[in-house]
């Protein structure tokens, strides 16, 4: 529920949703649908107005923010349109910078050896020492997978990941999102407005003027992909 002076505005209309542990699924909608709302829940940067908002058993609709961001800082990666690196720093910096703010806190060299890793995962072991403006996009977002894992997150939200990407190297982004829910168990939640994106997924959460439609994947070939 939005608050717009004196005029309340739902935006999501008593929908119910379950997400199993080890899914890999899309949640698309046109611009207004609500899809953004319900990414915002699900990554605990909002909370419901009403309702209840389970992960691990846990009630996260009556965290109060601090819970709320020790659990993201915990449980939840992130990886966004556009990147959102640091400009100044090196791909194994930004790795890094989530960590910082773990608990219990790692040490540095820990921290290091763990970016390190992430790096050689997504294929950027002779990048690591690069500043974003010397990569391609595509690397950007590699880097931006890399750092969304340093907690070891069991959850990870992909928000347009390949909006920025070119269609060779949104599959390549694509099959990594895929390799890690395969080979990791990662839960990968990916919004997308794009029903193509969307059918690469195991599961398709359509949603339409703040409810939840029918799953579409099965409609689309993932080979269009």
């Amino acid at each position: 529920m939005y608050h717009l002076g004196e005029i309340d505005l739902p935006v999501l209309k008593g929908i119910t949703l379950d997400i199993k542990e080890g899914e890999f699924v899309s949640l698309t909608g046109a611009s207004g649908s609500g899809k953004s709302t319900l990414m915002n829940i699900l990554g605990c940067l909002d909370r419901p107005t009403s309702g209840h908002y389970y992960i691990a058993g846990e009630d996260v609709a009556k965290f109060n923010p601090a819970e709320r961001a020790i659990l993201r800082n915990k449980r939840i990666g992130f990886v966004f349109q556009n990147f959102n690196l640091l400009s100044r720093t090196t791909a194994l910096e930004n790795v890094m910078m989530p960590a910082v703010y773990a608990h219990p806190a790692l040490s540095m060299k820990a921290m290091r050896e763990r970016a390190t890793e992430l790096l050689n995962l997504v294929g950027l072991s002779d990048r690591m020492d690069h500043t974003p403006a010397q990569l391609s996009g595509g690397q950007q977002q590699r880097v931006a997978v890399a750092r969304s894992l340093i907690n070891n997150p069991g959850i990870l939200l992909a928000d347009e990941p390949t909006g920025n990407l070119d269609s060779t190297t949104s599959k390549e982004v694509l099959h990594m999102f895929k390799d890690l829910n395969r080979q990791k168990g990662i839960t990968v939640i990916l919004v997308t407005h794009d029903p193509k994106i969307a059918a690469f997924t195991d599961r398709a959460i359509n949603m339409e003027d703040g409810l939840i439609c029918e799953g579409i994947s099965d409609k689309l070939s993932k080979e269009d992909v």
